[in-house]
């Protein structure tokens, strides 16, 4: 597929949110040290955004249906921008929460309302590579935004690093601006009738299946540094290495998830899902050396990131009155798995098993996942 403006446009949108999700890990130790707090307080941050998103994605896009997709983008990228721009110039920590909870409530409505009108400027034969071609941008901040303005926050200040990343903000919108099409201003939505879609079975499980296997990631990805210390014995600048390793992974995957979803949605879901169980079950073995460990890391990237587009092209099809909530309800369904991946991985450590047992735990989660893929496909016969 030639890539086309509109889809370069809302990936440069994905690669600046990816970009503010992410890179605060890398410079909470100078946000803490800056605003006088402690490192757990300061990682509140982190949580706070993934609450917002969860929050903003079903409110956002409720409030901008009505408009036209094109306004509705470039009022959400506004939202983004000022929200950095406040964490910038915050006086205070709860300044700084304020401003990326702020920040965080663009992040599921881009995402759904983005997911429409990728579909919408391909043939129907490629839909999938259009959403992960908006999605490639998220995977490939993971490679240069967020190691560069990790780098920028610890070396120049994290300030900096937020007045950097609402220029990519204030980038998007110029981008949106000029490449979407000018659609017309629809009617208000139903909010009764969309909502009433959301609870339909195919819908809970859709969005289920996208928990789990979230869920599934992030259940390794949250401790992947102190796992390749304690099974690798790996050294900073070796997890540097291979954290960057896990985003050419997240790329190869979402290319592969959408190119083949455009094929066969379920299929997709099945091949990648089963590819991503085998390889947290054999992690703490792959890992014992560095090249094992490498080679485990890209391959299970891959498989965690290929399920992206399948996940969100599940839910626009069985929400298909409601794509656009759907798709954003969806994007916070990611979050709550990234929520309950961290929560698993660190109830397994605080049960005192070993750093091995926490791949294993979300191989279970992925399990839960395939399950799920299973009953839907029961279900639609």
């Amino acid at each position: 597929m030639k890539l086309n403006l509109p889809l370069l446009a809302l990936a440069v949108g994905a690669f600046a949110i990816g970009t503010t999700e992410f890179s605060p890990m890398g410079f909470l130790p100078q946000i803490a040290e800056s605003l006088d707090i402690s490192i757990p307080t300061a990682g509140m941050l982190i949580t706070a955004y993934a609450l917002g998103v969860m929050i903003g994605a079903p409110i956002m896009t409720l409030c901008f249906g009505h408009f036209s997709r094109r306004k509705a983008l470039i009022i959400l990228m506004a939202i983004f921008t000022i929200g950095n721009l406040l964490a910038a110039i915050a006086p205070n920590y709860w300044g700084l929460m304020g401003a990326r909870i702020i920040t965080s409530l663009n992040h599921g409505a881009f995402f759904g309302i983005g997911s429409i009108v990728a579909t919408s400027v391909v043939p129907k034969d490629k839909q999938a590579s259009a959403v992960a071609m908006m999605f490639m941008g998220l995977t490939i901040a993971n490679i240069g935004g967020v190691p560069l303005a990790t780098w920028v926050g610890q070396n120049i200040g994290w300030r900096m690093a937020f007045a950097a990343i609402a220029v990519l903000g204030l980038i998007t919108m110029l981008s949106l601006w000029k490449a979407l099409p000018s659609d017309s201003t629809s009617s208000r939505p139903d909010v009764k009738a969309e909502l009433k879609v959301l609870i339909r079975l195919p819908v809970v499980l859709a969005l289920l299946t996208t928990v789990m296997s979230a869920g599934a990631m992030f259940t390794l990805y949250t401790y992947i540094a102190p796992s390749l210390e304690h099974i690798t014995h790996a050294t900073p600048t070796t997890i540097t290495l291979m954290l960057v390793l896990i985003g050419v992974g997240f790329s190869i995957g979402n290319h592969l998830g959408g190119k083949f979803s455009d094929i066969s949605v379920n299929k997709t879901l099945i091949g990648f899902l089963v590819l991503l169980m085998v390889m947290m079950l054999l992690f703490p073995i792959l890992a014992s050396t560095t090249v094992g460990a490498a080679l485990a890391l890209v391959v299970w990237g891959a498989a965690a990131f290929a399920v992206v587009p399948p996940l969100q092209m599940r839910v626009m099809s069985v929400a298909h009155e409601a794509p656009g909530l759907a798709s954003s309800i969806n994007i916070g369904a990611f979050n709550l798995g990234n929520a309950l991946g961290a929560a698993a991985g660190g109830a397994v450590l605080s049960f005192g098993l070993s750093y091995a047992a926490v791949s294993i735990t979300g191989a279970l989660l992925t399990g839960l996942g395939l399950v799920l893929v299973f009953i839907q496909m029961k279900l639609a016969k």
